[in-house]
């Protein structure tokens, strides 16, 4: 499936949706590696099958090998980090000194640019609304040279994405 079938699928009723997914498929503020790194890592963060399919599709053969690992890391990694470092957060107590005990060593060495991954690890917690690790990810991205417009534009992917997945789930469970 391509970005165009899996924009044809959305009904007319998420209009808005079909109209933004296209317009950021071709957004100039993010290279070509964070932006489909960014729609790749969204789209798996979504948890829906049709829109993982078609976007890595879509976009998985405008990165590298290394890249399309590492945008694929990012939401794996973070699917783990986000729940646990936004209970941790929510929770308060002694939690937030406890270490971990997590491994997380694709963080270290992601295969691509540190802020490449870091904005699509970003654009994960979004979706997955940790508060904690959008700030500390935000930060990391703005210290390695983002503005703030591409972190926005990440942001602003991430939410399409989500309610694409959202959207087509709906539709699925209506028709079923």
């Amino acid at each position: 499936m391509s970005l165009e079938a899996l924009r044809a699928r959305l009904p007319d009723y998420a209009r808005d949706l079909k109209l933004n997914l296209g317009s950021l498929a071709t957004e100039p503020v993010l290279n070509q590696q964070q932006l489909a790194g960014t729609f790749i890592a969204s789209a798996i963060a979504s948890r829906n099958a049709e829109v993982t399919k078609a976007l890595v599709a879509e976009f998985g053969p405008k990165l590298s090998p290394e890249a399309l690992t590492a945008a694929k890391a990012a939401a794996a990694i973070m699917g783990m980090n986000n729940v646990y470092y936004r209970f941790t957060h929510l929770v308060g107590g002694d939690y937030g000194n406890m270490p971990a005990k997590l491994r997380m060593n694709v963080m270290a060495k992601p295969g691509v640019e540190k802020a490449d991954f870091e904005l699509w690890s970003l654009a994960v917690s979004a979706i997955n609304g940790c508060g904690m690790c959008m700030e500390s990810h935000e930060k990391v991205v703005k210290h390695g040279g983002l503005t703030s417009e591409q972190v926005q534009t990440a942001v602003r992917i991430a939410s399409v994405v989500h309610a694409v997945a959202g959207v087509l789930d709906a539709e699925d469970a209506l028709a079923a």
